[in-house]
């Protein structure tokens, strides 16, 4: 079956177990930032850069959807949507939305965000930016969100709060967003959010399709630099997974590296690797990624495994001006000035919740760990919770901001138990 290249297909099918590997990658980061603080103060170039003040959007339509009124139109480029409930209470959620490998497009009629939706239902103004980019696009949707939230002051008046939140990529934004503009916000929800340096999880990445490559010669297109024209398939995914099934061992291995459930699931993942890795290449004008110095653990319980993995996978050097553009695209600084909420499913396969482990880490390192509360539902998936349980966190981040009253960590609880 062929699904659409969307940000539903990413929250939903393209899954990928990117824990810690025996905390290895938060020991590199964490000392790193330890021992050269200046090492977590990198941003784009976009990101630092005084926005330039907002443009009026070309032909924007404007209509009534039930009890609210709709704005979609373009700015520089970049379609985006705003929504104003009848009943608006003069707040402001400024929201991102996730990685998208097509164009992402906002249609009138076509209803909220479900991530979006249980803020706009409380009476809150809803912006979002589509970006001008598709893919990791955190070098332009930072500055293309704040250029449409001046555009909304300019026409609607200054909000009495403003909030920002996002889900997966956009997850990353909201952490991009409250560390580099915290004076416009109140707070902050990251819900199944990318958040932490993007050179630690996609260089991951690119290191386990390397491994997968050294188990499946030739299977997959090249890694650098992939290709082009390289476009996702389900003859791919399945001849992958083939392969996996053909060969049990070695699918074991790559369970075991990735912490993947299924060969459906490191299938899917190789292919879409694939994919990432070929955007950020052609973003970044060359590779970006390196795994000369990666040391491959954990891909069996027989030590021997990891020997041969090691002395046999292929070994990518990165262009150093690729490099600082993964760097630059984001490396946190752990400067969280106002409330950050963060709520992840138990289980995903996507961006597993102990991701933010390393997150949290950089946040108590640069000694505002006061501000950032790490919150789980029992669920399994990527951005699976329910809307129930979005409008909760969201509802327990307004009760911090007004009372100084922090959220309990851990498991979060139904209101009143």
């Amino acid at each position: 079956m062929s699904l659409p290249r969307s940000d539903t297909f990413v929250n939903t099918m393209r899954s990928v177990k990117l824990d810690l590997q025996g905390n290895r990658w938060l020991a590199v980061v964490c000392l790193l930032l330890a021992a050269n603080p200046s090492f977590a103060q990198t941003s784009t170039k976009a990101a630092q850069a005084t926005p330039p003040p907002p443009v009026a959007p070309k032909k924007p339509l404007v209509q009534k959807e039930g009890n609210v009124t709709v704005e979609v139109g373009v700015i520089d480029n970049a379609e985006y949507r705003i929504d104003v409930p009848d009943n608006w209470n003069h707040n402001l959620v400024v929201f991102y939305h996730g990685y998208s490998e097509t164009p992402y497009h906002f249609r009138p009629g076509a209803g909220m965000n479900g991530q979006a939706k249980p803020m706009l239902d409380r009476g809150y103004a809803i912006i979002q930016s589509a970006y001008s980019q598709t893919g990791w696009a955190l070098a332009v949707a930072y500055p293309e969100t704040e250029k449409l939230r001046k555009y909304f002051v300019k026409i609607h008046g200054q909000p009495k709060e403003t909030y920002v939140a996002g889900g997966s990529m956009g997850g990353a934004l909201t952490m991009v967003t409250i560390e580099r503009n915290p004076k416009v916000y109140n707070g902050a929800l990251d819900l199944c959010g990318a958040v932490g340096p993007t050179l630690v999880h996609l260089n991951r990445r690119f290191a386990w399709r390397a491994a997968f490559d050294y188990y499946f010669p030739g299977l997959m297109p090249p890694l650098n630099p992939v290709p082009a024209n390289f476009v996702e398939t389900d003859a791919l995914r399945m001849k992958a997974l083939a392969a996996l099934n053909a060969k049990p061992a070695a699918a074991d291995s790559m369970r075991d590296l990735t912490s993947l459930h299924t060969n459906a699931e490191v299938a899917r993942m190789m292919v879409y690797f694939t994919y990432v890795i070929g955007d950020m290449q052609d973003k970044a004008g060359g590779n970006p990624f390196d795994n000369r110095n990666t040391i491959y653990t954990n891909s069996s319980s027989d030590t021997r495994t990891d020997y041969a993995l090691n002395d046999g996978v292929r070994r990518y050097a990165a262009d150093p001006r690729a490099r600082s553009y993964l760097i630059d695209n984001y490396t946190p600084s752990g400067k969280v000035l106002k409330p950050m909420l963060a709520l992840h499913t138990t289980y995903d396969p996507l961006i597993p919740a102990n991701t933010l482990t390393l997150y949290n880490s950089i946040v108590e390192i640069a000694g505002y760990s006061q501000n950032f509360v790490q919150q789980y539902v029992h669920r399994e998936g990527h951005c699976t919770m329910s809307s129930e349980e979005v409008g909760r966190a969201f509802d327990e981040l307004l009760l911090w901001v007004h009372t100084g009253k922090a959220p309990q960590a851990g498991l979060q609880r139904e209101s009143g138990r």
